[in-house]
């Protein structure tokens, strides 16, 4: 970058940073300030970690991961009923692509609200972006929103894939060879057919003129957001047809919960022995922070970078970032 880039870029993300900062403050959130380093991680078989090792010469070797998310330290704060909070991380994945919207170090902002719902965090990410953008900003990125269920996208983009009449993973493959999408295996699961059909159709068809919410993801696609019937209270941000924020109703029942480690965590051991797949620790007693008095939440991730790069109409996400990934492993 030239001493000109540099500058820009230094002051559009510090003049987008201050200006969430302000907004947040005014609504009552908490800045939160927790490590990059951990000795346990929630266990998601999707993410593969960097990881590291403590050694100071008195101290036993301990392993040590590179934080994903900060949601592992956040989700501790508020079981001490500390009220709304928010925080921008630092976060690492391992095995990303380096492309145009992935780098492998990143910047996440995450922000829990209290006694609130998917919907309310609908509200509050809506007007958060449209009264903190930088100057210049485009009008895809603030025209008026637009909500759109999965469901809904699959029938309308995917040639009238109806997620309701295709739960069961044959239906669905079925389905999907339909579509004109090949070698798909008999044992595939349903998750893996439904991504196909999502990145091939329904990705590649939303409308790229405005903001879109899409709601409601299929309860297959395991996670720590709320069930509801065939679906889980999840929403994801597509701007310009980039996926920048994830939300979730945070579940929050200690039973479901120590049920999702368990099953998570046997799919991650199962991945042992795979070249360079990192297995964290976990703490078992993670679950336990989720006593009967633990708040009602919703919680949103929004990756900054990628928010950035759209506000400055950056055509790659290394544009914003000074150092970005690709152009240190190319030079060293």
């Amino acid at each position: 970058m030239t001493r000109e880039e540099i500058i820009t870029n230094c002051k559009a993300r510090s003049d987008l940073f201050r200006n969430i900062r302000s907004f947040l403050s005014q609504k009552d959130f908490l800045e939160a300030d927790t490590p990059v380093l951990s000795t346990n991680l929630i266990p998601e078989p999707t993410i593969e970690n960097f990881s590291t090792v403590f050694d100071n010469g008195y101290n036993k070797k301990r392993q040590l991961y590179m934080i994903p998310s900060p949601e592992v330290f956040i989700k501790q704060l508020i079981s001490k009923n500390i009220g709304s909070v928010f925080e921008f991380s630092k976060c690492f994945r391992n095995a990303e692509q380096i492309g145009k919207i992935h780098n492998p170090e990143f910047t996440m902002l995450e922000y829990y609200t209290m006694d609130s719902d998917e919907n309310d965090n609908i509200a509050l990410t809506e007007e958060m972006i449209a009264k903190t953008a930088i100057p210049g900003t485009p009008d895809f990125v603030l025209a008026p929103f637009k909500k759109i269920s999965v469901h809904d996208a699959m029938y309308t983009y995917a040639e009238k894939t109806d997620l309701d009449k295709l739960q069961n993973p044959a239906k669905l493959r079925e389905k999907a060879r339909s579509l004109g999408l090949p070698s798909i295996p008999s044992s595939e699961s349903w998750e893996d057919t439904f991504n196909r059909i999502f990145i091939n159709f329904v990705e590649p068809g939303l409308p790229k003129d405005r903001p879109i919410f899409l709601d409601r993801y299929p309860q297959q696609i395991n996670c720590l957001a709320v069930r509801e019937g065939n679906y889980r209270r999840r929403w994801e941000l597509y701007i310009g047809g980039i996926e920048v924020a994830n939300c979730y109703l945070e579940e929050t029942d200690k039973e479901i919960i120590s049920d999702y480690y368990r099953k998570e965590y046997a799919v991650l051991c199962s991945q042992r022995g795979i070249t360079g797949t990192v297995i964290p620790d976990i703490n078992p007693s993670f679950p336990d922070f989720f006593t009967s008095d633990y708040p009602k939440c919703s919680g949103v991730a929004m990756g900054m970078d990628r928010l950035l790069q759209l506000e400055m109409r950056k055509k790659d996400i290394g544009g914003v970032i000074l150092f970005p990934f690709s152009d240190m492993i190319l030079t060293n």
